[in-house]
């Protein structure tokens, strides 16, 4: 029988490679989601032009239209909660959340970061890697908190940096394992293995000792 699917919001800002990903795994049937709607705040975002081509409703709103980010953030998840997710997907959402409509999604809404969390939150990721001489980079997937990048990490995935990398290799060689990654994350919480507890990140109704470790072309080891 197959598993029943998941109702999501996938929330982007920019070219919408990752929202192309989950859209072409959930078609598969590899991923079991309803992806009901993509919400941007960027009018011009290519994203948008993504989902009018595969049929998915789609808002975009402008930050300068509202007072401030509060206003701006209300009126776009009551617009997210008229479609009915069950889990809200941050898939290179470049904006920081209101804490208060964070609060309000507590265990429902997950983050891609472009990073091996807990370094580098926020920004210019690929530009920190570089500057530490870091051996390896890559990228996490979160449980969204209040605090910026700071959440319960769920998976990552883990590629050395090689000779001559520049920003631009980083992020176009990382780009299809974070793909990956995220589209593994959603079906196991889909599957209803993975959650946010008291404690943490659970699998299988257990505490996670440390972030599930994705395996480029395999998937999560030891899963």
């Amino acid at each position: 029988m197959p598993d029943p699917l998941l109702p999501i919001v996938v929330l982007a800002s920019g070219r919408g490679g990752t929202f192309c990903a989950l859209l072409d795994a959930a078609q598969s049937g590899s991923l079991p989601v309803d992806i009901r709607a993509l919400l941007t705040d960027r009018r011009t975002a290519p994203v948008l032009q993504i989902a009018e081509a595969r049929g998915v409703p789609a808002v975009a709103l402008r930050p300068r239209d509202f007072a401030d980010r509060a206003a701006f953030d209300r009126h776009l998840f009551d617009r997210v909660a008229a479609f009915e997710p069950k889990l809200v997907v941050l898939a290179g959402y470049m904006r920081v959340i209101d804490a208060g409509i964070v609060h309000a999604w507590h265990g429902r809404m997950i983050n891609l970061h472009p990073s091996l969390l807990p370094k580098y939150p926020g920004l210019d990721t690929y530009r920190q890697v570089l500057a530490a001489a870091d051996p390896t980079f890559g990228a996490s997937v979160h449980y969204v908190t209040e605090a910026l990048d700071a959440g319960p990490v769920i998976g990552r995935v883990e590629l050395p940096v090689l000779a001559g990398d520049s920003e631009d290799s980083l992020a176009a060689r990382l780009r299809p394992f974070e793909q990956g990654l995220l589209v593994a994350t959603i079906a196991l919480i889909a599957r209803g293995r993975i959650a946010l507890g008291p404690r943490g990140v659970e699998l299988d109704g257990r505490s996670l000792a440390q972030p599930l470790q994705f395996e480029p072309g395999t998937g999560f080891a030891g899963l």
